[in-house]
């Protein structure tokens, strides 16, 4: 199984060519591009024939070290601002670009949020999913003139209609569209009071990329492998006996110290932690 971490772990801390250097040589194979989550840099608000060319570069020179883009996160923004409906369009025509610049990053995965029009308290769940249901509809009629699934990710917010596994899988079966698929993120169903295991088995072949990370199970901490509760191994197992056929992607990164040989052991180690336990 090919691992993969977020570029922010490697591309924006060293810069795009020596962090992709480095990525291989630490024996990475795959990036989760994160560029396309925060809509108000120069970057992203580049006309569409820049934005594609930049985008261009940057996978030539990962392509150049021998990686490749696994997936690509799209829009974010906290607390969510998401209440009107000129908000819900603005964020909707950037998730639109976002979509657009994963296909010219070369790969098939979008990995978006839920929409959260009435913010993250106690709130009747159906006018959220007749919002969500819209939007994604279009937002998936969109990604497929481009060639990309659109992969909504579970959440850690426990008042959220759309945010457990149980209710991302319900909303996406209801949905049936071929190119809205799930995206596991481990730690958020941690929070939960679950193994992430038993979501892979419950998600079944909707499931087409990971966000790997570890908690104590009671908050979205983003720590290392195996420093919190996950079951890793039980967690690879049933990976293994899935369908899944797609990159251990880790939302994490090894701290950084004022002493660069102590950084990149740090670096080291967690790739290590990582395939004793998908034993590669």
């Amino acid at each position: 199984m090919i691992i993969g971490i977020t570029s922010s772990a490697y591309l924006r801390r060293y810069g795009e060519k020596e962090g992709a250097k480095r990525m291989r040589a630490h024996g990475y194979g795959a990036i989760d591009y994160q560029d396309f989550i925060d809509t108000e840099t120069d970057f992203f608000n580049l006309n569409e024939l820049d934005f594609k060319n930049r985008i261009a570069e940057t996978k030539k020179i990962v392509e150049g070290e021998g990686l490749f883009f696994s997936q690509a996160h799209g829009p974010w923004r906290y607390p969510p601002r998401e209440f009107e409906p000129a908000d819900r369009k603005e964020r909707f025509e950037a998730m639109c670009k976002a979509i657009r610049g994963t296909s010219y990053l070369g790969t098939k995965n979008f990995v978006i949020h839920p929409f959260m029009p009435f913010g993250l308290g106690e709130q009747e769940a159906e006018p959220m999913k007749e919002i969500n249901a819209e939007l994604f509809y279009k937002l998936c009629a969109h990604a497929q003139d481009y060639g990309v699934d659109v992969c909504l990710e579970n959440m850690p917010f426990v008042y959220l209609p759309i945010s457990s596994v149980e209710t991302v899988v319900e909303f996406v079966e209801k949905m049936n569209i071929d190119n809205l698929k799930i995206c596991l993120d481990t730690g958020h169903d941690l929070v939960w009071g679950r193994q992430p295991s038993q979501s892979v088995r419950q998600i079944g072949d909707k499931l087409a990329c990971i966000h790997a990370h570890d908690n104590d199970g009671k908050g979205d901490f983003h720590w290392l492998i195996k420093k919190g509760v996950c079951n890793w191994e039980d967690f690879v197992k049933s990976l293994k006996e899935s369908t899944y056929s797609g990159v251990f992607s880790l939302e994490t990164s090894a701290e950084v110290s004022e002493n660069k040989a102590e950084t990149e052991r740090r670096e080291i180690e967690l790739i290590n932690t990582v395939k004793e336990i998908i034993k590669v």
